[in-house]
């Protein structure tokens, strides 16, 4: 007996041999680069107080930074128009998630956030350095790896996750924001504070008298992506991939991070040395 097309797939379904998006994409919403497409913007994170890689203007509402700068120059490419949207460092990973924002500049790809979400290619490599009290100098990192040594880090970052790994015997120190662990390393509560090399020039430059920056052997880098949401939907990754190799290959990329250091933080080109490259 003939049976119609919808009969036929009733009874496909039933025995469960359909073919179907795998279950973590099944009731996904609209690909990101399928609405930007439609109305021709991209949503991006800001964060405030973040400076130099995000800056806000509270008068005129005028962001600054970088990774603003990025965030633009990413909107050409896609010929689109930017909409920043306000988050935190905090909440930047489950606003990507919650398709919220389409993009989240800056954000480091621990195994812990890419079970939430996925990574561009790096977007540059931060450098790890140490700012110490003047009087101590050291050349390796194993040197800070003494039970007498107290090393400052806000906890859960890269900083933290560095020191937890490299120096374990240390006496590690963890604070709720890299702020608090700058305010120990003022009042001498402790020895250094374990900063990337876009933080501890910015606070050299702002804090001139707190101590120096050390460049500890072997180098240890910490690489910077671009954060954006699981989906099935491959067209965004690549577009980000496609304009982060242009940009890489013009220069982009190192022009922006130092002229934004210099202009925002007071960093001079000078500032930093040859092993730092972005």
């Amino acid at each position: 007996m003939a049976i119609t097309r919808r009969q036929f797939i009733e009874a496909t379904l039933a025995s469960g041999s359909a073919l179907a998006l795998p279950p973590a994409f099944a009731d996904e919403p609209e690909s990101t680069m399928a609405r930007i497409k439609r109305t021709g913007r991209v949503r991006l994170g800001a964060i405030n107080g973040a400076s130099p890689y995000f800056s806000k203007d509270l008068a005129t509402g005028e962001w600054r930074g970088f990774c603003i700068d990025f965030g633009r120059d990413l909107a050409r490419h896609l010929g689109a128009q930017v909409e920043w949207v306000e988050t935190t460092w905090g909440n930047a990973v489950l606003d990507v998630q919650t398709n919220k924002i389409d993009a989240q500049f800056a954000m480091a790809p621990t195994p812990q956030r890419r079970e939430a979400v996925d990574f561009s290619n790096p977007l540059f490599q931060n450098l790890h350095t140490v700012v110490a009290r003047k009087s101590l100098n050291i050349e390796r990192w194993e040197q800070l790896n003494v039970p007498e040594m107290r090393i400052a880090v806000d906890v859960g970052s890269n900083h933290d996750q560095l020191a937890t790994q490299l120096l374990p015997r240390a006496n590690v120190q963890r604070f709720e924001t890299s702020a608090a662990a700058t305010m120990a390393l003022q009042s001498g509560r402790v020895d250094c504070q374990i900063l990337v090399v876009l933080l501890s020039t910015a606070l050299l430059a702002k804090l001139p008298n707190i101590g120096h920056i050390l460049y500890p052997t072997p180098p240890q880098t910490a690489v910077t992506n671009i954060g954006l949401r699981k989906q099935s939907d491959p067209a965004f990754v690549n577009a980000l991939n496609a304009w982060l190799d242009e940009a890489r290959k013009a220069g982009r990329i190192r022009e922006t991070i130092v002229g934004n250091m210099q202009k925002l933080a007071n960093v001079p080109p000078t500032a930093f040395p040859p092993q730092v490259r972005f």
